[in-house]
């Protein structure tokens, strides 16, 4: 029997456990897509509790407390930070299996060097000892990205945000580690959502343009990313519902537009059109801007009514869609080639079983560029020890495993860094065991390029960041 999550932990084989500690372990990290806060970065935020740092706003944890029966007032209600900690204490046990039991035990050991196991009767125990290393220096949000390894963050930002906290850290020279903003106009694109017209008029009053019409919004997202873009900004982001629908003129496109900052009611078709028009002229600007294009897609969002009356979005009430968009987004990208305009793009799907459609489409479009067109690493339901190995084998299957990029944190947590960790434990387990096999020769130039490539440097190149 192997000890509880020792250093093998998910290394099976003698391979494994070299390409691990010996290309994987160590890499530094690139975080190129989150929802950390780069005020709390400025800031330098201490935490008081280890509730503060774990369970604010970690949907991921809040969905099984629920799912063990516990009551409200103790994951987003006014209970006390012990009796939130406690409840998640309780519940960690019966999460076998579940990637929430292994990052919790790897956040205790990596960060505040407890081996034990976390439960309703261990609880008091961790509790103590992480509210007091919390208290010490090192715990600060700085110090903890610089013990991860961390080398540069992407934060996921508004087109009208000021970007404040990102040029005051990029002023600030205490400290060293880049922290760039990403670029993600979903409310710019949602022109079914009742709050359209009113974020029409925040983007013209912090665009300098009077946004009256499709144009006229063109020219308004164009001054913004040129303000992104002196940030450094080179990365966008899009939650997608959809992906390619049939063109729309630019009279219709306007008929459009109009309805919506009048607040009128918008049919399916006309919200459809306006989108695709919306994603094909953003792409373009990307291409022509170096950017790299995120698409996240699969995901069905806000499904209990109630809770969301009470909760609002992204408080765990999200799950897989069926609807597999994979001849869309071929039509999307096809429509863009046609005058050589598709920008490095990375796709994710929430769907696993769009593994094999993506991995397909991947291929149509690759030129220029090692992997310029992504599958994205398994992406928030997927982000487990079966759905990390399913993405890659089906990479490796129809692409080239060589050239993938990697893990990302997709966090709202300083302390997920450890996800990295998991992922490459992951992958040196997988390459590990096709060694073993004599499905790939013991070539540790060649390894050694894998593994640190998709750990870290395949990373850097496609992104192009200055490190």
């Amino acid at each position: 029997m192997k000890q509880f999550m020792d250093k093998d932990f998910l290394l099976s084989t003698d391979s494994a456990k070299a390409l691990f500690h010996t290309y994987g372990e160590n890499m530094p990290i690139v975080d190129y897509h989150c929802h950390i806060n780069p005020q709390e970065i400025y800031e330098d935020r201490k935490f008081d509790t280890i509730t503060q740092v774990w369970l604010g706003g970690d949907h991921y944890k809040w969905r099984q407390m629920r799912s063990c029966g516990v009551d409200e007032t103790y994951i987003t209600g006014n209970a006390s930070d012990r009796e939130k900690f406690q409840k998640w204490a309780e519940t960690l046990p019966k999460l076998i299996g579940n990637p929430l039991y292994h990052w919790s035990h790897l956040e205790l050991q990596r960060y505040f060097g407890y081996t034990g196991h976390l439960n309703g009767s261990t609880a008091e125990e961790v509790w103590n000892l992480c509210n007091k290393k919390l208290g010490e220096d090192s715990m600060s949000v700085r110090n903890l990205i610089r013990q991860s390894n961390v080398k540069l963050i992407c934060t996921t930002d508004d087109p009208a945000d000021s970007l404040e906290w990102h040029q005051k850290i990029a002023a600030d020279p205490t400290f060293e580690i880049k922290v760039l903003p990403a670029w993600r106009p979903d409310k710019a694109m949602n022109i079914e959502k009742p709050d359209f017209a009113s974020y029409m008029a925040k983007l013209s009053a912090v665009s300098g343009v009077g946004i009256k019409d499709f144009a006229s919004l063109k020219t308004a997202l164009k001054n913004r990313m040129e303000f992104f873009a002196s940030q450094g900004c080179s990365v966008s982001d899009h939650a997608l519902e959809y992906v390619m629908y049939a063109p729309a003129g630019e009279e219709e496109l306007d008929a459009i537009f109009a309805k919506g900052l009048a607040g009128k009611a918008i049919t399916k078709e006309e919200e459809l059109k306006y989108k695709t028009a919306f994603m094909l002229f953003v792409a373009k600007e990307y291409n022509r801007k170096g950017w790299v294009m995120q698409l996240h897609y699969g995901c069905k969002r806000d499904n209990n009514a109630l809770m969301f009356e009470k909760l609002g979005p992204d408080t765990g009430f999200d799950c897989i869609n069926n609807y597999a968009p994979s001849a869309q987004m071929a039509d999307f990208l096809n429509a863009l080639s046609a005058n050589d305009e598709i920008p490095k793009t990375i796709i994710y799907s929430l769907n696993p079983n769009d593994n094999a459609s993506i991995g397909t489409i991947l291929g149509c479009f690759q030129s220029k560029f090692p992997g310029k067109i992504q599958q994205g690493s398994a992406w928030w339901f997927n982000d487990h020890k079966a759905g990390m190995t399913e993405q890659m084998i089906s990479l490796a299957n129809l692409g080239a495993l060589g050239n993938f990029i990697g893990m990302l944190t997709d966090s709202r947590s300083f302390l997920s860094y450890t996800r990295h960790e998991y992922f490459r434990r992951i992958l040196c387990e997988l390459i590990g065991g096709w060694v073993d096999n004599g499905e790939y020769p013991d070539d540790q130039e060649a390894l050694k390029e894998i593994i640190e490539g998709i750990s870290y440097n395949n990373t850097v190149k496609y992104f192009n960041f200055d490190i």
